[in-house]
């Protein structure tokens, strides 16, 4: 071996060879005879998982060549590897990752799929392009693809099958088997299209279930797949799918294609989890999915083993059957799963015979007779019989002795029944001496004697034991026969109670419900509660409290049909009709789904769901829509210039149920709101008298500047035309200066949306805009529009760090008006061209076409540098710090004059934007390497130019001979509207500062004018005035001025409730209330409420529609107990106690004045009523009072009516009759003792564990709620007390009352107007034990007289069942001897003697003597005379067994000829007659006391010998229908020779049916064919006409 050891990597194969065939086994004849030597021993295998390749070599025995090849090889290891194995390849490769190449180490990748050397070792440096041959072939049983068997064996391609073989072609099915034929799976295919929608945007597109195979998926749309998996042990997991790759998803590899317009989803399998596809919505149009699969068939028909003989011996059968086998679980399933494969066919059960061996004979013994002696000695004998059992018809038939083998067991054995004391053989009369005193013993031997007493029959709760009475030996103790002692004497039953002690609590349980569910996973329920038996002789039983029971509670739920259910539809909810009214439609998703055995569902397609599919979709809300108003587009400005109208038409048109729409008759619309057929309009200003009219058309005056702010302010003015960098949180004003336009019509945009006040944002009038607390919401571009002329100012926000803030991703609208943003400075230049005021269009075509030219983020390369910029000009350091110092002490927004707050302004810097696009035109016009460095260069002195040019600002403001306007701020308008009053106000109330003024409440300034129409659209008006809104109102400003100090806080009410500002309702900053495009939901009462720490004050105002009238309403509910006086507005409830004077206000508002009426239930009231100013005075009211109130106003343009209802609450109080009450009681327990509670209290005495009703009598309205309590505490909270509450808390029912429970009740009645306590005592009374008058001696005379003293269980004097004393202490009697004196004389006997024959006559006798007991206990024999003068003497002897002496007699049995009863088996006779012992014969009712011998018995026969044979079933005479039938021949026939016998010898057994229905099935509509075979005899008959044969018969009839 040391050759072996040494043996070089190059080492020649022949040389391996040689050393092979050194344990070569010896060659076979074949090989012998050819000139090759014999195959030596395989090799090891070249892989240990995976598939390798092991060889085998022989050597050439010739000096020739020989003809073949010398190496053959095969396949081995054919196991899978474990995961961490890795790739075989791949391991090749990494081995070469120490080895340098070209100088260099690098880790080595596999490449594998070579089309052109598929063998060789090519790897690929890792992270490089670099791919190396590093070596000509790779190890035998590398796979030469990835997706193949195939393996290299010494650096060639071999083929491999599925079956691991080389050279084999065979290839697995679709279905994954080897060589297999497809039948265990099936194609899917189909084709799913989106319906998603913004409510649901995702969906499920096909369920694919565990084992699939070759799965592909094509998706074309905008939409995204994704996966969900759930495994075979529950757990679930997501794929999103996000990015295109091959990856793993629960051990299942996919390969997934994402492509702009479509995606591919590729998974081979088999797959390890169910996979559900979904589709997520991203995008409006609709997607489509194509999908293809094998699916197995996991639910598999299996043979079953063949189940037990059905006889163990004597010749059986047996058979197989199918079940339904889960491939998945392994378990057997219903067959319904079986089924649902069309591919599976049911195997056939299969028949044999079994245990054909005869059953052996054996010996059969019966029951012992009795002994033949009642003492002594004696016999017992029983019958034997050999006797065979025939398992067939499991009878048994008698067979002679010598046919069973081994001893046969005895028939007869002795037996002894005790000793035969007393009997005396002779008795002599004369025999008289020692008599008497022998007789005294023998009379005393036995008697009776209680021994003890029987178990109890109850364990608990009460049971009975009765004393055991024996007749015993006085000598031996021992017991004796019962006819030794004297049957008059035996004492009588004796019973006690036992087990008194109530029984523990214990569960009870009912029975299980039905299951839930009759598949998937249902649920049974069942009752289970804690119970404690109070009395076994009532039968009561009381629920108790789950803890009282200490053994664990048995389960209350339990899951059941827990299997798979088969598919079916699952239809979801209905989606919201398409229509509210006029026909419409709505959908719902139906889908095929499997509930699991888990409770989970599985979506299948739809071809797995065999039933009919539910409708998806249906009609509804199948009504006529209310009546509306189609409205025309305004037409054009009546004027070209100044103000005009524009107006548009309405039709009233109704769209009906059948979906069809019609004009219908104006009167039944509606009436059309404000503003809804005309409004105003203006187009431009017109020229005034003797000047051109070249600019008649709106002009905005815009500032072209760069705002950048850098410390923060509160509030900052600017003017449109400009960009503005601001820091968040500054108020913000924006003013549009305009010319040639009224200021009324200037509107305002921002990011091409229309803007309208808010509680963020307010739109004053002439032309301001203020936004009160900048947020990054805000950032935008906002527009100003005068007519045709629209001027734009763009809003950016600047964050931390000094970085411009983004735009909130939810917030950027303007991105749909305005191009993209993210342009460079050489594309934003290009943009703008050098345009100076880009963003004035005063009408320009650009403007028409809707979009602002420039993006509005030109500057934010700039502005973001600058506020980057870090070398500030150090000499103007100094002043930002003043600038700083400044701004603590004052700002803007708190001087009212402007002009003197200038040199405070904070420090805002200012550009021209002329100058910026200077910069950006300069910057872009540089090369491209030195662009950022002279950006810099611009920046640094942008920044000083800003310094420095503020410096002279502040400078120039410090001058007053030099002042100028600043380019910060804005010069101060003249404001005529609310809105700058309020910034006047605002700011003045807060800037002096003189002496302190004197605290005062509010106080609202009343000011008496007329409403001021300051043009046709705008009212403005104070409190206490009415406004009648017109067609033309646009806008309704109520003022309201309060003083006070502190200063009131204003809020605003209507109609009693608090207003919900909107952006048509607003709250101007001077606290007036703005109404933007009334309608006709507006009209109301108004009210300012001014409020501060000293009181408040309020003033209403009422807007009415065209003067109609108007009710000042408040919807509360009043209730009052306690104030002797009420006062509401109309429009609520009152609940108030009698005698309340209730006072009723109508305010009413219209135009003329309303006139007021009022009515009580519909009914009108007179004025005796009235009071001033419309109120209503109902004084000291009372039940009849009660009712509705309305309140009319009317005038010229119509009437309004509003109701107050008023409700008279009576306090809880007894009632006067309490017969109702008392019914009730009776009705609930008629025969429970019951009591009333009152406010005084009563009292009801019980027994213990009795139950009781108790009565709550009460009145009152409404009627009040009834709540108990017991000893002061809520009754649900008593420990220990079993009750219920009954007839509305009515009545308490309280069950087992005791000492712990017993006290007071009380119930307490609540309603709105009061409360009422009464209460009632339950007391308890008690048992106890009495000792009473002895009971009667228990003997007349001698020694055993005793008296029992009598104990009695008492209650109150009254006996009762002892049993309630049970649990008292008894007292201790004892029993008093009594008549302890000498009997008179008597006779005394024995007991008879045995009868001396047992038949046909005989005598028995015993001793009679007289005898005196005295009172010592000693009977002393005396002369008979004595008894005889007493009594007469008993006999001593009498004649006994009269009876005839009989026997039953038999003949021999008879032949073995009957009737068969079985397979060989038949019946013979023997007669059976009752005679005496000298043989004559008598009636058998003479033997009837003895055992009767059998008269027939089982016999083995030949001709018995038969069974049943049937024939092969005939032809269904229908393939289809529920007429089809066919039959067979079935016949008795004799086993031995096959030959029929007669029926009735096979009629033991049950006959085969020889007719049965068949083809029961329904027959398909789809092709017209024959179902029965007797179609040409219809046809012939001519038939064809009746429907049952015409139906039957398609195909012939139809030719006919």
């Amino acid at each position: 071996m040391e050759c072996c050891r040494r043996a070089a990597p190059g080492t020649p194969l022949l040389f391996l060879a040689f050393l092979l065939l050194s344990s070569r086994a010896a060659r076979s004849e074949e090989d012998r005879d050819s000139l090759w030597d014999a195959w030596g021993p395989w090799s090891e295998c070249s892989r240990t998982c995976g598939g390798g390749a092991s060889y085998s070599l022989r050597r050439c025995l010739s000096s020739k060549s020989c003809e073949g090849r010398n190496i053959r090889y095969r396949t081995c290891s054919n196991v899978d590897c474990p995961p961490e194995a890795g790739d075989f390849r791949a391991q090749q490769c990494s081995a070469h990752n120490d080895v340098k190449h070209h100088g260099q180490f690098y880790e080595w990748l596999p490449v594998s799929n070579d089309p052109d050397n598929p063998c060789s070792l090519k790897c690929q440096a890792k992270g490089t392009t670099l791919i190396v041959e590093l070596a000509p072939k790779v190890l035998d049983g590398t796979r030469c693809y990835t997706e193949s068997l195939d393996m290299c064996i010494s650096g060639l391609c071999q083929i491999v099958g599925c079956d691991h073989q080389l050279g084999s072609t065979v290839k697995e099915d679709n279905c994954g088997v080897c060589n297999g034929d497809g039948s265990t799976c099936r194609l899917v295919r189909g084709q799913y299209k989106s319906q998603l929608s913004a409510t649901k945007l995702d969906d499920t597109v096909v369920a694919i279930p565990y084992g699939s195979r070759h799965i592909r998926l094509v998706l074309k749309g905008p939409d995204h797949l994704y996966l969900e998996t759930k495994t075979l042990q529950g757990t679930k997991g997501e794929n999103s799918l996000s990015s295109t790759g091959t990856f793993l998803v629960d051990n299942s590899s996919v390969d997934f294609q994402k492509f702009p317009d479509k995606e591919i989803l590729r998974m081979a399998g088999p797959l390890t989890a169910d996979f559900i596809v979904k589709v997520r919505n991203s995008g409006p149009a609709d997607s489509t999915v194509q999908f293809i699969f094998y699916q197995p068939i996991i639910h598999r028909w299996r043979e079953t083993d063949f189940f037990p003989c059905s006889a163990t011996c004597g010749g059986g059968y047996q058979l197989t059957s199918a079940e339904c086998y889960d491939l998945r679980s392994n378990r057997v399933v219903a067959d319904q799963y079986c089924h649902y494969y069309p591919e599976n066919i049911k195997p056939k059960p299969k028949l044999q015979e079994c245990n054909l061996d005869p059953c052996p004979a054996r010996f059969i013994p019966e029951a012992w007779s009795a002994c033949s002696v009642t003492c002594g000695v004696g016999t017992q004998v029983r019958i034997v019989r050999c006797q065979v059992l025939l398992s067939f018809s499991q009878s048994v038939a008698d067979l002679p002795v010598d046919e069973c083998e081994g001893p046969k067991p005895a028939s007869q054995r002795a037996c002894y029944s005790g000793p035969c004391n007393g009997e005396i053989s002779e008795f002599n009369v004369d025999e008289t001496d020692g008599l008497f005193g022998g007789l005294q013993d023998f009379d005393e031997l036995h008697d009776w004697e209680y021994e003890g007493f029987t178990k109890c029959s109850e364990s608990c709760g009460g049971g009975v034991q009765e004393a055991v009475v024996s007749c015993l030996n006085k000598q031996t103790r021992e017991p004796a026969d019962e006819n030794l002692c004297v049957t008059s004497r035996r004492p009588p039953q004796l019973l006690k109670s036992c087990n008194l002690d109530p029984c523990p609590a214990r569960w009870e349980i009912g029975k299980w419900s039905p299951c839930s569910l009759t598949c998937g996973v249902g649920l049974q329920t069942r009752d289970v509660f804690c119970s404690h038996l109070l009395s076994r002789e009532l039968n009561e039983t009381v629920i108790l409290a789950d803890e009282l029971c200490h053994q664990p509670k048995p389960s209350t739920v339990q899951a059941c049909n827990r299997f798979n259910c088969p598919p079916a539809w699952y239809p979801a909810q209905w989606q919201p009709c398409s229509r509210t009214c006029g026909g419409g439609e709505q959908r719902r998703e139906v889908l095929c789904k499997q509930r699991m055995a888990d409770g989970s569902f599985l979506e299948l397609p739809e071809t797995f769901c065999s039933a009919s599919k539910p409708a998806s979709q249906q009609a509804c809300r199948k009504d006529d829509c209310p009546s509306e108003w189609v409205l025309s587009e305004w037409t054009e400005c009546s004027t070209s210039c100044g103000e005009g109208t524009q107006t548009r038409s309405a039709v009233c048109r109704k769209l009906l149920k059948t979906g069809v729409s019609t004009v219908i008759n104006s009167t039944l619309c509606p009436p059309l709101p404000f503003s809804s057929s005309i409004r105003p309009c203006m187009l431009a200003t017109c020229a005034r008298p003797g000047r051109p009219s070249t600019k008649h058309s709106p002009h905005i005056a815009a500032a072209r500047k760069v705002y950048i702010q850098t410390r923060r302010q509160r509030r900052l003015h600017f003017v449109v035309g400009g960009f503005a960098y601001l820091l968040p949180k500054t108020a913000v004003v924006l003013r549009c200066p305009t010319r040639r336009v009224r200021k009324p019509l200037i509107t305002w945009e921002k990011d091409g949306q229309h803007l309208i006040s808010s509680a963020h944002v307010t739109v004053a009038p002439f032309g301001y805009l203020k936004i009160h607390r900048l947020k990054p919401s805000d950032a935008g571009i906002y527009t100003c529009s005068a007519g045709p002329a629209r001027e734009h100012f763009v809003i950016k926000l600047i964050g931390g760090n000094h970085k411009l803030v983004a735009q909130p991703l939810g917030l950027r609208s303007e991105e749909e008006v305005l191009p993209a943003r993210k342009a460079s400075t050489k594309e934003a230049l290009q943009t703008h061209k050098h345009r100076n005021g880009i963003f004035s269009t005063n009408g320009s075509k650009a403007e028409k076409r809707g979009l602002a030219v420039d993006t509005g983020s030109r500057y934010d390369d700039l502005v973001s540098r600058l506020l980057e910029q870090g070398g500030w000009p150090g000499e103007l350091l100094a002043s930002w710090e003043v600038q700083d110092s400044t701004e603590r002490n004052a700002s803007s927004e708190e001087d009212g004059n402007t002009e003197q707050a200038l040199p405070h302004l904070p420090f805002t810097m200012v550009a021209e934007q002329k100058r910026l696009d200077d910069i950006l035109r300069n910057i872009s016009q540089q090369p491209e390497e030195l662009r950022d460095l002279y950006r810099k260069h611009l920046v640094a002195q942008l920044a000083q130019e800003l310094f420095r040019s503020h410096v002279e600002h502040q400078d120039s403001l410090l001058k007053p001979s030099e002042q100028r306007i600043p380019p910060v701020a804005i010069p101060p308008h003249k404001h005529v509207s609310g809105f700058s009053s309020a910034l006047r106000t605002s700011t003045s109330s807060q800037a002096g500062g003189g002496p302190r003024r004197p605290q005062r409440k509010p106080a609202i300034l009343r000011k008496i004018s007329a409403a001021q129409q300051l043009s046709a659209s705008e009212v403005v008006t104070h409190l206490g005035q009415t406004v009648a809104l017109a067609s033309g109102t646009l806008s309704v400003l109520l003022h309201c001025e309060a003083v006070g100090n502190p200063r009131p806080t204003i809020t605003w009410a209507r109609n009693g409730e608090e207003v919900q500002f909107s952006d048509r309702i607003l709250l101007q900053p001077d606290d007036s209330l703005q109404i933007l495009a009334p309608v006709e939901a507006d009209v109301g009462f108004y009210t300012c409420n001014a409020t501060n720490a000293l009181g408040y004050d309020s003033v209403s105002i009422a807007v009415t529609l065209a003067g109609k009238p108007l009710v000042k309403t408040s919807r509360m509910t009043v209730i009052n107990t306690e104030k002797p006086a009420v006062t509401v507005d109309v429009g609520g409830t009152i609940k108030t106690v009698q005698g309340v004077n209730v006072t009723i206000n109508c305010q009413v508002a219209g135009v003329p004045e309303a006139e007021v009426s009022w009515f009580r239930n519909k009914s009108k009231l007179g004025s005796p009523h009235h009071l001033h100013e419309g109120s209503l005075l109902l004084a000291n009211v009372s039940s009849s009072d009660q009712g509705l109130y309305s309140c009319r106003a009317a005038n010229l343009h119509g009437e309004l009516m509003e109701s107050t209802q008023l409700l008279i609450l009576d306090p809880p109080e007894v009632p006067a009759q309490l017969e109702d009450i008392r019914a009730l009681l009776s009705a609930t327990g008629p025969n429970l003792p019951s009591a009333l509670t009152s406010p005084l209290g009563t009292q009801l005495v019980l027994d213990p564990g009795n139950s009781a009703l108790l009565g709550c009598p009460i009145k009152g309205h409404p009627t009040p709620n009834i709540t108990w309590f017991h000893d002061g505490q809520p009754i649900a909270t008593a420990a220990g007390l079993t009750h219920h509450i009954l007839a509305a808390g009515q009545i308490l029912q309280v069950a087992n009352l005791s000492g712990e429970t017993q006290g007071e009740f009380s119930c307490l009645a609540q309603n709105e107007a009061g409360m009422l306590w009464q209460k009632a005592s339950l007391m308890i009374q008690d048992y106890w034990w009495s000792v009473d008058r002895l009971a009667t001696c228990s003997a007349s005379c001698g020694n055993r007289g005793v008296q029992q003293p009598r104990l009695r269980c008492l209650l109150n004097s009254t006996e009762v069942n002892p049993t309630h004393c049970a649990g008292k202490i008894r007292p201790a009697v004892q029993p008093i001897a009594c008549n302890r004196r000498d009997c008179p004389s008597r006779w005394m006997v024995t007991s008879w003697s045995a009868c001396t024959r047992s038949c046909g006559g005989g005598v028995q006798t015993r001793r009679v003597t007289c005898q005196k007991l005295k009172a010592t206990g000693i009977s002393t024999p005396v002369s008979n005379d004595m008894c005889t003068q007493l009594a007469k003497r008993p006999v001593d002897t009498q004649a006994c067994n009269q009876q005839l002496c009989v026997e039953w007699a038999f003949s021999s049995w008879g032949q073995c000829n009957g009737p068969c009863i079985g397979p060989h088996l038949a019946v013979q006779h023997r007669q059976v007659f009752c005679q005496t012992r000298d043989g004559i014969t008598l009636p058998s009712e003479q033997c009837s006391a003895l055992p009767r011998p059998v008269s027939t018995q089982n016999c083995w026969s030949e001709a018995c010998s038969v069974h049943w044979r049937v024939s092969l079933w005939t032809l269904c005479t229908a393939t289809c229908g529920n007429y089809g039938f066919q039959s067979r021949r079935v016949e008795c026939v004799h086993a031995r020779t096959n030959k029929a016998v007669p029926d009735h010898l096979c009629s033991w057994g049950p006959r085969p049916a020889n007719w049965q229905r068949c083809n029961i099935t329904p027959c398909e509509n789809m092709e017209c064919r024959d179902t029965t075979r007797y179609c040409e005899k219809v046809k012939q008959l001519k038939l064809c006409q009746l429907s049952q044969f015409k139906s039957r018969c398609c195909g012939t009839c139809g030719k006919a």
